[in-house]
């Protein structure tokens, strides 16, 4: 291309390639139709998900919440009693006990689990190189609750249990675990911290590794020593993956059940009666699903509660770091 100036021409290297870029592309034929055609394919990606979204989680949840104004007992059509059923829970002194058996047992498996978790992981940070080692601590967390229910069962068992058989040789009797009203819910938050230690752990540890090596280089530049780094830097930059397994854990331990029910079946005299053992026991022994509706409605309300809070600590914890 040539260029004019002041009666000369001088041809511009690049101007060409200048000119095209400048130049107003055209629009694809069919553009819009092309469009119209990823949409329809999106939607048919989507839709299994939205299937099982309405099938598996909004119905039985719309059909919870009617069911808790009803009187229902399978064999007859539900029947419309209106608060009643909220009456009955508020005066229900078993729910109330059974709420309160489970706030225990969520205190103990938060308490124990973090601790443990956070001790595992430090360890595994410091000590620990092999992968293997770091996969085989996940390992309680595959095994299904059952089947940890069933195995904890024999260890504890007052007669054959391994446990028991070490303690009698030690102390000359055996414990009650699962059987003492004061021992039930401390051993089954124990075995619940057992089972999920794994998984908390290698979260913790993944915070772990995001910390850099030259905060650490600096705390002992200054003479801090490895206790001092560890609460005033290990503890605050793990802050938000802490808050993250707080929370996990305490929705999982409201929602603790088949390992209740292996072992204890909520005794003894309703020592270890969870609110989820409850449930089960009015719905599916009593047969009153109207009443077990109720409480389910309640428990997901708690669950909801519990969900902002950890949406504020989330928030709180943003404004620190910022």
């Amino acid at each position: 291309m040539v260029v004019t100036t002041h009666n000369n021409s001088i041809p511009v290297r690049g101007a060409t390639a200048a000119s095209r870029v400048d130049r107003p592309r055209k629009r694809r034929p069919g553009g819009a139709a092309a469009h119209r055609h990823d949409a329809k394919i999106a939607w048919l990606l989507v839709l299994p998900a939205i299937l099982g979204f309405g099938v598996f989680f909004a119905y039985p949840t719309i059909r919870g919440i009617y069911l808790s104004f009803t009187e229902f007992h399978v064999l007859s059509a539900p029947k419309w009693i209106g608060l009643d059923n909220f009456t009955e829970l508020i005066a229900d002194g078993v729910f109330w006990k059974s709420l309160l058996v489970t706030i225990y047992f969520v205190v103990l498996s938060v308490v124990l689990g973090m601790l443990v978790s956070l001790l595992t992981a430090v360890i595994l940070h410091r000590l620990a190189a092999s992968t293997t080692v770091r996969g085989l601590m996940i390992l309680p967390f595959l095994i299904s609750g059952v089947v940890t229910a069933l195995t904890w069962s024999l260890m504890l068992d007052p007669s054959l249990g391994i446990l028991n058989v070490l303690l009698t040789k030690i102390f000359g009797h055996p414990v009650l675990f699962l059987g003492s009203g004061g021992w039930a819910v401390p051993t089954l938050a124990a075995i619940n911290v057992w089972k999920s230690m794994g998984y908390n752990a290698v979260l913790i540890f993944a915070g772990l590794q995001t910390i850099p090596a030259t905060i650490y280089e600096a705390g002992r530049i200054d003479g801090a020593s490895e206790v001092q780094m560890f609460r005033r830097l290990t503890i605050p930059l793990l802050r938000p993956i802490l808050v993250m397994v707080v929370i996990l854990t305490v929705i999982s331990s409201f929602q603790i059940f088949d390992i209740v029910a292996v072992t204890t079946q909520g005794g003894p005299e309703n020592a270890s009666n969870v609110l989820q053992m409850y449930i089960y026991n009015k719905a599916f022994r009593q047969f009153d699903f109207g009443y077990a509706a109720t409480m389910s409605l309640a428990l997901f309300v708690l669950l909801i509660a519990i969900t902002f809070t950890q949406l504020r600590m989330a928030r709180a914890n943003e404004s620190d770091t910022n």
